[in-house]
């Protein structure tokens, strides 16, 4: 029954970064390893959740519309080391340049009903691609370093 609970609200997280990813934060602790891949804008690592907040906002900026569909999720551990993997698509719109479909995974590690860690794995030399045609049209927060802690 705990992993069915899982399962579902990682699903909802997903569908929730589509809408309103602002829904999302209270499920993160305070302190948690945030890693998107990649030499660009949105890529590195963050250990706080302000710094992951912060990060949301600039793909909220960059991106300002995507569409995520989970395809599988699976989750195995107890409530204080629970490790739940979220196969995804997703469309991104940036804010200059042409909508592009990625396809990837998350895994995320969850202690006591928060999330203490998140790792993206994902074709990020699509979003490296797509920040430098956006700091290409002017946007200068597309050439910008990665938000790091």
């Amino acid at each position: 029954m705990y992993h069915a609970i899982v399962r579902r609200r990682a699903t909802q997280v997903f569908d929730l970064l589509s809408r309103d990813w602002r829904r999302t934060i209270d499920g993160l602790s305070p302190y948690v390893h945030h890693v998107f891949p990649g030499e660009h804008p949105l890529g590195g690592e963050r250990h706080t959740r302000d710094a992951v907040v912060h990060w949301f906002e600039r793909l909220d900026r960059l991106f300002p519309g995507h569409d995520f569909t989970t395809h599988r999720t699976v989750s195995r551990g107890w409530p204080w080391n629970t490790w739940v993997a979220v196969q995804w698509s997703a469309v991104l719109r940036p804010q200059a340049g042409e909508p592009y479909t990625n396809h990837g995974a998350h895994w995320l590690h969850i202690r006591w009903g928060k999330v203490i860690g998140i790792y993206a794995y994902l074709d990020s030399q699509r979003v490296a691609e797509a920040c430098a045609t956006m700091a290409q049209a002017g946007i200068p927060e597309a050439a910008a370093p990665p938000i790091v802690d």
